[in-house]
């Protein structure tokens, strides 16, 4: 007898009885292992799960088919540190205290006080061995800011973000000693630094597989200089002309930076695939998170041309930009039989949001509310989920720069030194690539905002 239901209630019944069996699965299952991956200038629209069409990224896209994709979730600044100082801490760029890329000499960066309190010093207290491998970038050697000080049991990569600029460094950081790459001392570009830190994680995950571990994997592709192993540029050699011939200045000039860019991506997307391989083989895929973003919007260094591969995707704006294109980022949560797989989700959220998730998903309270709020309720379907009020940035280089959303609204103003700087302001709803400033028509909206952006900003 054919039902009477209509489809639309059938599929909210089946949602309801999914949402249903997972929250009852997740309360009696252990205490998950985490895997966060982090990707290094990789912009919204540089995967093919998200529109990529110039090459393909099979093993992030097979993440995606088993877990959640978000089409609304946004970095925690458009450059490196700052983003990074707010994922570690749940903190927005308005109160961290690491809100540029401020350098150190020889090596090193600005480093987040030692109270700072971080993601890995949180599940350290809920029994959680903590790794971080690959980029790092929030202080410098031997600094209170060191990772094995921010509440990590290893860490192996580079301490510096600006020597992760190269791919054939002279050495990497094990823990608090350097570990010299002898390939890359007496003969050049011999030992590709990301396949020793990849090893390096791999080898933690097996390390850790009795217990629950976090791994914190920050890879340094695709971001300058562009490069990659001979054998991914044979690969697409040929296959994006005409070439983008960049000339040498801060980075290595790149004669063959489409090629390169398409070669970075695909061996980001190779360890990517072996991360899960990995996790299947030791039998703990099942009850392990798995969890894939970016650090800030697409580069236009070093002979990437994002232009041409529609990396920002339909946003407007690059790295260093508070306009869509340097903060919407990609992200990928997995998780089998808690996550539903192939599912899409919109909920806003924001780098900020990561830390009070993970505290929720071991169940240990934070001990001070940061900016965030949990994702937990839609990682595992949930309709209880709390939405954020505003999102909110600032940049101090570039003369400043300062953005919020609110809602569908986002309100951007460049300039911020100058008295005279107007804000800009944008109903993302219907125009999502940022064309239409439509400020003169809401005043009220706009006194609003601006009282907004002085209560967040914190000298």
């Amino acid at each position: 007898m054919k039902s009477t239901v209509p489809f639309s209630l059938h599929s909210r019944c089946v949602s309801f009885i999914f949402t249903c069996l997972t929250l009852v699965s997740f309360a009696s299952a252990e205490t998950p292992n985490i895997v966060y991956i982090l990707a290094d200038d990789l912009g919204y629209g540089d995967l093919s799960c998200y529109g990529q069409t110039k090459y393909e990224t099979p093993n992030i896209d097979k993440l995606a088919e088993r877990g959640m994709r978000f089409t609304q979730h946004y970095s925690g600044s458009t450059v490196c540190a700052p983003s990074r100082c707010s994922l570690m801490t749940g903190l927005h760029t308005g109160h961290t205290a690491v809100r540029g890329n401020a350098e150190y000499a020889p090596e090193g960066q600005m480093p987040m006080p030692a109270d700072t309190y971080t993601i890995a010093k949180h599940l350290q207290t809920a029994g959680y061995q903590t790794g971080v491998f690959g980029k790092w970038g929030l202080g410098y050697p031997g600094s209170d800011s060191d990772p094995l000080k921010m509440g990590f049991d290893r860490f192996y990569g580079y301490n510096c973000q600006r020597l992760a600029h190269c791919y054939y460094p002279a050495w990497l950081w094990s823990d608090d000693q350097r570990e010299f790459l002898w390939g890359n001392v007496s003969s050049f570009s011999k030992d590709y630094a990301p396949d020793f830190i990849h090893a390096q994680a791999l080898d933690f995950i097996r390390s850790n597989k009795d217990q629950p571990f976090f791994c914190y994997y920050a890879a340094v592709q695709p971001h300058a200089d562009m490069i990659a192993p001979e054998e991914y540029m044979n690969k697409f050699r040929g296959k994006f002309l005409p070439e983008l011939n960049y000339p040498e200045d801060y980075y290595i000039g790149q004669p063959e930076g489409h090629a390169a860019f398409a070669a970075m991506v695909n061996v980001l997307d190779d360890y990517v695939g072996e991360v899960v391989a990995e996790l299947e083989s030791l039998g703990i895929a099942d009850k392990t998170l798995v969890i894939f973003s970016s650090d800030n919007g697409p580069h236009l260094e070093g002979g990437h041309d994002p232009e041409y591969f529609n990396s920002n995707g339909q946003c407007r704006g690059y790295k260093r930009d508070l306009y869509e294109g340097g903060v919407r980022v990609p992200m990928i949560a997995a998780w089998p039989h808690r996550i539903q797989a192939g599912s899409v989700s919109d909920h806003i959220s924001a780098f900020w949001d990561i830390m009070p998730t993970f505290a929720d998903l071991v169940g240990k309270p934070l001990p001070s509310e940061g900016d965030g709020v949990s994702m937990l309720p839609t990682l595992l379907g949930s309709d209880n989920q709390q939405k954020h009020d505003f999102l909110y940035w600032e940049f101090p280089a570039k003369k400043g720069r300062v953005a919020v959303r609110k809602g569908n609204w986002k309100a951007v103003r460049y300039n911020t030194s100058s008295s005279r700087s107007l804000l800009e302001l944008y109903d993302l709803s219907t125009d999502p690539g940022e064309e239409h400033n439509v400020a003169d028509k809401h005043p009220e909206l706009q006194t609003e905002i601006e009282a907004l952006i002085q209560l967040q900003h914190a000298p």
